[in-house]
């Protein structure tokens, strides 16, 4: 007999009795939706998660500051960064500002040990007064910097990367900020917005044409940045300086650097840094405590999809030795004609492969199914992830619906094996005599 017949006549037998197969089928059902579903939200929450960290140039990018600074920073993020508006720029409230790094702090972070000195490069925050547009009166607050150098991509709504090259200005911005100077993502792209810098001696407003390239997608790991190319921040950068003393023109008040994540860990280079007064952030700072609580959460519910298929286990033995006990005479039958015991093993394990099989199936399917209307919904306007167009809650992976289909399975198949093991010993002449 081929082993397709074998599957054919397995899967007959389970419509002997189909109410009870039924059931069988749907306790596997419940646990395998239950558990790819858990696993597709997991994989979701961690692909939007990665994304932000290969946005600030992935695993190994550390910011240093000074201690001063860092707080500042912390301020900026509550202040401005969290804020759905933008805050209206006033003449009368004056900003605090940051302690820049000495030379000689810098020349300490390249030699400290773990960390990439030749991978340090300045970060120029820029002193911009206001943003505004020609579409509105109204002037906001903005901090902005150039694009770190290095393997960074900022995750975008719409639109296209910085060209941190050319020679026009060009600047990338938070959707609050489209919304807040009188446009929507989709008629923004190549407008200009003008950046605005007060000269700090005789009190005139520069303005700064910056053409808008695209729209940040929503983070969980902003500091409320609007990023630009080298030639805008240059620029600014210049305006700011351009009355200071030759000793303070070079100031520089952020760095960006690799450390060695694979031999340091970041609390052992943030330790060496303490000693030279200065703080670091890597991004796991920020969305470390965020995916660790989706990570407990979920494996919660996961666990709770592993109890449904040990019921589902135990479902199987009850299933496949009641059937047994019902073809016991067949059993001898089959024997007696030639049947052997391997074979009669076989068939009542491919009966419980069978339903392990088409519970996980089903469960997969319809939760697929479900977590693609999910997605639509929440991104739908007035859904709960509209602000966050980039993250999509449930993503099924190829990985993952093979690797619990064949979990499924092989508990299915480990459930179906006592039953099994029964049949095939039975001594024919007693089966027959079986009523």
């Amino acid at each position: 007999m081929r082993m397709l017949d074998v599957i054919y006549d397995a899967n007959a037998n389970l419509l002997r009795n189909k109410l009870r197969s039924f059931l069988t089928i749907l306790a596997i059902f419940i646990g395998s939706f239950s558990i790819i579903s858990t696993s597709a939200i997991q994989a979701g929450v961690n692909d939007f998660i990665d994304s932000q960290v290969d946005s600030y140039g992935g695993e190994g990018y550390l910011a240093v500051v000074s201690n001063d600074s860092f707080d500042a920073l912390d301020g900026l993020q509550n202040g401005m960064g969290n804020n759905k508006t933008p805050i209206e720029y006033n003449p009368d409230k004056i900003q605090t500002g940051m302690s820049p790094l000495t030379n000689e702090q810098i020349e300490k972070i390249k030699k400290i040990d773990g960390i990439d000195g030749d991978s340090l490069a300045k970060e120029q925050t820029l002193d911009i007064t206001y943003v505004t547009s020609e579409e509105t009166d109204k002037k906001y607050l903005i901090a902005a910097e150039a694009l770190p150098p290095g393997n960074v991509k900022v995750s975008l709504v719409t639109g296209k990367q910085l060209n941190l090259q050319a020679d026009e200005y060009q600047i990338l911005l938070e959707e609050k900020y489209v919304n807040a100077l009188g446009y929507d993502n989709d008629n923004i792209i190549d407008k200009k917005v003008q950046l605005a810098v007060k000269d700090d001696y005789t009190h005139k407003i520069k303005t700064f044409a910056a053409k808008v390239v695209g729209v940040i997608a929503p983070s969980v790991v902003s500091m409320g940045y609007q990023y630009t190319n080298n030639k805008l921040a240059d620029d600014i950068y210049q305006e700011n300086i351009k009355y200071y003393p030759e000793d303070m023109k070079n100031k520089t008040y952020a760095v960006a650097v690799n450390y060695d994540y694979e031999n340091y860990s970041a609390d052992e280079i943030k330790d060496k840094l303490e000693e030279i007064g200065l703080s670091a952030m890597t991004v796991e700072d920020i969305i470390g405590t965020i995916k660790s609580f989706f990570d407990i959460i979920l494996t919660v519910f996961r666990i709770f999809g592993y109890i449904a298929l040990l019921a589902a286990a135990i479902g199987i033995i009850n299933t496949l030795f009641m059937a047994v006990q019902e073809r016991t005479r067949e059993i001898g039958l089959d024997k007696a004609l030639g049947m052997s015991s391997k074979r009669v093993f076989l068939s009542f394990s491919l009966e419980a492969i069978m339903l392990g099989f088409w519970g996980s199936v089903f469960g997969i399917i319809l939760s697929v199914i479900i977590g693609n209307i999910a997605n639509a919904v929440f991104h739908a306007p007035g859904g709960f992830l509209e602000s966050f167009p980039t993250f999509h809650l449930v993503v099924y992976t190829m990985s993952d619906i093979i690797s619990v289909t064949i979990l499924i399975i092989i508990i299915a198949f480990l459930a179906g094996t006592l039953p099994a093991r029964r049949a095939a010993r039975k001594n024919p002449i007693d089966a027959l005599r079986y009523e």
